[in-house]
């Protein structure tokens, strides 16, 4: 029973998808533009870091192409995550409760969680995708990493639970506008700031803020801790050796706490009488 019922929900899913993506190519050259503007955008924060390497041969010990190496992967993963969870995008998320439409999610017969993953699925972020691949194969080139079997394996490992963390940290957004129905500011430093200080290795921030980015909110383990697996760098901060390997615990724990918290929040959503 649990296999078709599996099968069956991802048949659901596919289908909405779907339909979210033909409904974005009905105008092709302005998905164009789109992908273009995202990728642009996001690469010219990029040629900016270049332009300070310029002045200054690395930051924190970390070459261009180190840094390179950093942003690119975290900009692939973050760009696939903003793709596919952009129903739980709490500025999104927030208007199904401030207009009460998502007191008709949850009148139909499909699991909840589904529909608002597949309510919005924006490819246009593929162009912040695009973008990071163009900048992780420059980190990669420019640091010359020596891969292994074990590397090669591990690296959509990262990837994938990247996309788990950024995605559950949306859902955690999004439940909260159960109490608050407009989105929390907060939510937004965690996620798209999140990704921004990710990008950059965690050692050269200040005490205070890495112990916040490693006890409260553990994205130090996901992407400075394999990069230095990775890119075979010494750690400054003297990590545990098996830190490069929890990223995909640490990413799976917070997607189930958040999932947890998201059950809490529809048990407890009482609508706002719109």
């Amino acid at each position: 029973m649990i296999l078709p019922s599996i099968l069956n929900s991802i048949q659901i899913y596919l289908k909405l998808i779907s339909i979210q993506i033909r409904a974005q190519l009905q105008y092709p050259v302005s998905f164009v533009f789109d992908v273009l503007t995202q990728g642009i955008n996001a690469i010219l924060f990029f040629v900016a870091t270049v332009m300070i390497f310029q002045r200054f041969q690395s930051i924190g010990g970390w070459t261009l192409g180190e840094i390179a190496f950093l942003w690119g992967l975290i900009e692939m993963s973050f760009g696939t995550m903003d793709m596919i969870f952009s129903g739980f995008d709490p500025d999104s998320f927030s208007t199904h409760i401030q207009v009460g439409s998502f007191d008709q999610l949850l009148l139909r017969p499909i699991n909840i969680t589904l529909q608002v993953l597949g309510s919005k699925f924006v490819i246009r972020r593929l162009g912040r995708f695009i973008q990071g691949v163009i900048i992780f194969i420059i980190g990669v080139s420019l640091s010359q990493v020596n891969w292994t079997v074990g590397k090669i394996v591990y690296l959509p490992v990262v990837f994938i639970s990247q996309i788990l963390f950024f995605g559950g940290l949306f859902i955690l957004g999004s439940t909260i506008t159960f109490w608050t129905v407009q989105s929390v500011e907060t939510v937004n430093i965690l996620t798209y700031g999140g990704s921004e200080m990710t990008a950059y290795p965690m050692s050269i921030y200040p005490p205070w803020l890495r112990n916040f980015f490693t006890y409260i909110v553990p994205a130090l383990f996901l992407n400075y801790a394999p990069a230095l697996y990775f890119l075979n760098k010494p750690d400054p901060l003297h990590l545990p050796s098996f830190a490069p390997f929890l990223t995909p615990f640490t990413s799976i724990a917070l997607l189930m706490a958040a999932l947890l918290f998201w059950r809490i929040g529809i048990q407890h959503y009482q609508g706002t009488g719109s």
